[in-house]
């Protein structure tokens, strides 16, 4: 990976999480400041509870990310290392989806009327469901390549002893 790649990549994580980070700090400060609608509509604090926490799960993939990026510029990425980010990755993902089937729920009473729109928020969690899904596939992949780094390592050894 070129170092304009990782720059660029690193360019855009820092400027993502530093927006989470504020959105994330405006929906505490409407929480704790409590102004939630009187008129009987739907109730905020539970949406900006779950929204907290959803971005919170996004700024862990993100950091997860950021070091998955750090792996590959040292050439150590194809290590049993990574692992753990990839796992922090796909918990992530699954916790966001999660999250929105919750915003899903808390939204369907007020879509009797309209149960399309219920369905399509379903479809969106399980939309972000498949992307847990193809990170796995991609764990695999990385497990396959460490595993073919080890046995190449190994050869060279045995054939180093061999000459």
């Amino acid at each position: 990976m070129g170092k304009l790649a990782v720059r660029a990549l690193r360019a855009v994580l820092v400027v993502v999480l530093t927006g989470t980070v504020f959105v994330q700090a405006m929906m505490v400060w409407a929480l704790v400041s409590g102004s939630d609608p009187e008129d009987g509509s739907l109730p905020l604090t539970p949406l900006r509870v779950i929204t907290i926490l959803g971005i919170g799960a996004a700024q862990v993939a993100l950091v997860c990310v950021w070091r998955l990026v750090s792996m590959v510029r040292r050439g150590t990425v194809f290590s049993h290392a990574a692992f753990r980010y990839v796992d922090v990755i796909i918990g992530a993902i699954v916790a966001a989806a999660l999250m929105w089937f919750a915003v899903a729920a808390l939204n369907a009473p007020g879509q009797r009327d309209d149960p399309g729109v219920t369905l399509i928020m379903g479809g969106i969690g399980v939309a972000i469901l498949g992307v847990a899904l193809i990170v796995l596939v991609l764990r695999m992949l990385l497990a396959q390549a460490v595993a073919r780094d080890v046995e190449a390592a190994q050869m060279q050894a045995e054939l180093d002893e061999v000459i």
